[in-house]
């Protein structure tokens, strides 16, 4: 029902997550990314306690490998699941289960890591791991809807469209961004147009906020002029 991708920016490390599908929320349910610790997709007959457990693991240093298979191992419906895990190292694991809906299946590379079920065709992983690797002109956000729309005109979700997520990290355990469409019947461009909308005033007021290793800007006045001054671009 679902693709995803999961990428590592090999220079600055930061980490990203794209998903979509014809499923209701799927941002609330399968993708997880946390800054310097990995992203993560759970997804198909999605067990979400798969990605709770997974980024534990991260964060405690395990490699990807090692937690989908002790994960895997442990869920009694392993092969209905779909799983796969990016280390903030840029190592990948992968899962699909033996009776996940077809076309199921994942590609991967240096760095990047897709996986899809229930989808028009192997091309939609395909093309979206090869656009996404085709962009490394573009910042990580616009580079995973590239590369999601590239598996949307390759066909997609075999069911069709209606939701969508993206996830970007860098640096903290909560995403420098992320957007959601619950229920869109374009849900992809309603993603691109809503990272549009972030530019203009939450992509400069997150700068200021506190992180791990500092404790963010708290004067509303410098925080208000560098947000107008954005808007006004």
């Amino acid at each position: 029902m679902t693709w995803s991708l999961l990428a590592r920016d090999s220079r600055s490390g930061e980490l990203g997550v794209a998903i979509a599908t014809r499923f209701f929320a799927v941002g609330a349910l399968c993708p997880r990314v946390e800054g310097g610790v990995g992203a993560l997709s759970s997804q198909a007959l999605v067990n979400a306690m798969l990605g709770i457990r997974g980024m534990e693991r991260l964060r405690a240093g395990e490699a990807p490998q090692a937690i989908l298979d002790a994960l895997i191992a442990g869920d009694a419906g392993r092969d209905t699941r779909q799983f796969h895990i990016l280390g903030a190292d840029g190592a990948v694991a992968q899962h699909t289960g033996a009776d996940c809906v077809p076309w199921c299946g994942s590609v991967r590379a240096e760095n990047v890591s897709v996986a899809g079920n229930m989808l028009a065709g192997p091309d939609v992983v395909g093309d979206t791991l090869a656009a996404f690797l085709a962009a490394p002109h573009l910042p990580m956000a616009l580079r995973l809807l590239h590369a999601m729309e590239a598996g949307e005109a390759a066909g997609g979700d075999a069911r069709g469209k209606q939701a969508a997520a993206l996830l970007v990290a860098s640096k903290d355990p909560y995403p420098d961004l992320d957007i959601r469409v619950d229920d869109h019947p374009d849900p992809l461009a309603e993603l691109r147009r809503l990272h549009a909308v972030a530019q203009e005033r939450f992509v400069p007021f997150r700068s200021f906020l506190a992180g791990t290793d500092h404790p963010g800007v708290f004067d509303r006045a410098v925080i208000a002029t560098a947000t107008e001054a954005r808007a006004k671009r």
